[in-house]
């Protein structure tokens, strides 16, 4: 049965821990998965949250500190001394202890480290805390299966027993030569069907796709979703092994990006959450509300500079709202397409082509639209002349809205500045100003005011 978190299980642990009965709290819990246990822990307080950290068995606790909310996190390590966070990262492998160390504030990751007993454990997370958090290096941990090409399948099958039982999940069996170069991989098939004899070189794929440690996380995440890998090695400039990303890191990594994207897309600066501050919530909002109000100050002088049309032509006003719109939406829909294209490394060609393409679309929906609009007008204010001018304005407003909407995440991923900034308020308040003026202008020309 799928689990599902309650109030009545919440209240259950609380009095478990409120009595102090450790023997039933530790039956209860064990009936759930380590991923369950982290969601009942976020929704405890602090203190019983550690209670249980404590009361369990590091093996269990250091996977629940993992699925725990960074928030909650953060605040159960701060009730753990150094040599009890120790003992978690111990059980961790080499990539997700390095996670934990590195949120720590930094007057305790030295402590912390210091009270790692493994020593071969400690120099791997030392050496996994100096790459960038967003590289391949930030990404990858140590444990992994590896072989010498120089070995026979028997010696082989020896060795891997006493390498596997250190990696979680065994995706694939790498193959280096004597100065540790990454060379080939096996699969356990080929390894298993192979005769004793034979030399690991006989039986190896050179075929092997490969990172370089210092190669972006989203580079990695889009070379692992093309070929489909649970896993994949990296190497540095030498092409020597050094470690592996595994799928679950990379989704990780889209989620986190997919999170941005979102939150720069609704018009939000920096990362925040629900339950952060009202001043962090704040300061990562105002920037583009503030925006928004510049464009609607702008819109105003626009429309200001127009009122003689207005007198002449009241009904122009009326579709302010409608053009305004239409614009935002437009610029809105093509930003989205060309930001989800560069995310997927589909955007191919010039950028010429790309605006001939879209012009051409929007001139074609900016057509059919026009001529509802256009039979509406005509309709309902019975004026030819009107009803062309505010039709002939939405084809070349939809028009220019959508090479605004084109051009400037193209630009912007040029500039190495995230693209999805695009597809947020900057786009709809830019093609806001602009559709107005457009408007304007041509109905101002074909009414002759």
């Amino acid at each position: 049965m799928q689990f599902q978190l309650t109030d009545e299980l919440i209240e259950k642990v609380e009095i478990l821990i409120e009595d102090e009965n450790d023997k039933e709290i530790k039956l209860f819990l064990n009936e759930y998965h380590y991923a369950d246990i982290a969601e009942i822990l976020d929704e405890l307080d602090v203190e019983d949250a550690v209670y249980i950290i404590k009361l369990l068995d590091s093996g269990l606790t250091s996977d629940i500190l993992m699925e725990l909310d960074e928030d909650n996190r953060e605040n159960i390590l701060k009730h753990l001394s150094a040599k009890e966070i120790a003992e978690e990262i111990e059980e961790l492998d080499t990539d997700d202890a390095a996670d934990i160390i590195a949120e720590l504030p930094e007057d305790r990751k030295d402590d912390v480290i210091s009270k790692i007993e493994d020593q071969e454990h400690k120099a791997e997370i030392e050496e996994l805390l100096a790459y960038d958090e967003d590289t391949a290096g930030g990404l990858m941990a140590k444990e992994l299966v590896k072989v010498y090409e120089t070995w026979t399948v028997a010696g082989c099958l020896r060795r891997i027993r006493g390498q596997a039982k250190d990696v979680t999940r065994v995706h694939s069996i790498y193959v280096v030569d004597k100065a540790e170069k990454l060379i080939g991989r096996l699969s356990l098939k080929d390894l298993i069907v192979a005769k004793s004899e034979q030399k690991i070189a006989e039986i190896a794929k050179e075929n092997v796709d490969w990172v370089n440690v210092n190669d972006d996380a989203e580079d990695v995440a889009r070379v692992m979703a093309k070929y489909d890998l649970e896993a994949i090695p990296v190497v540095d400039d030498n092409q020597t092994l050094l470690g592996r990303i595994t799928i679950d890191d990379i989704v990780d990594v889209l989620k986190e990006e997919a999170d941005k994207d979102y939150q720069l897309a609704a018009g939000i600066t920096q990362g925040v959450e629900a339950d952060d501050s009202i001043l962090q919530l704040t300061r990562a909002r105002l920037p583009w509300l503030f925006l928004g109000l510049v464009g609607g100050v702008g819109a105003f002088l626009i429309m200001e500079g127009f009122q003689d049309a207005f007198n002449k032509y009241a009904v122009l006003f009326f579709f302010t709202p409608l053009i305004a719109a239409m614009a935002g939406n437009v610029g809105v829909q093509s930003s989205a397409i060309i930001v989800q294209g560069l995310a997927n490394d589909d955007v191919k060609g010039s950028v010429n082509s790309r605006l001939i393409k879209e012009m051409l679309l929007a001139a074609l929906n900016g057509t059919i639209l026009a001529l509802f609009l256009f039979l509406f007008v005509w309709a309902t204010k019975g004026d030819f002349s009107t009803a062309l001018a505010i039709s002939v304005s939405l084809i070349a407003v939809i028009i220019v809205a959508g090479l605004i909407g084109t051009f400037v995440p193209l630009f912007l991923d040029k500039r190495g500045i995230d693209p999805a900034i695009a597809t947020g308020p900057f786009i709809t308040t830019s093609n806001d100003i602009f559709g107005i003026l457009i408007y304007f202008w041509i109905a101002k020309m074909i009414l002759g005011i």
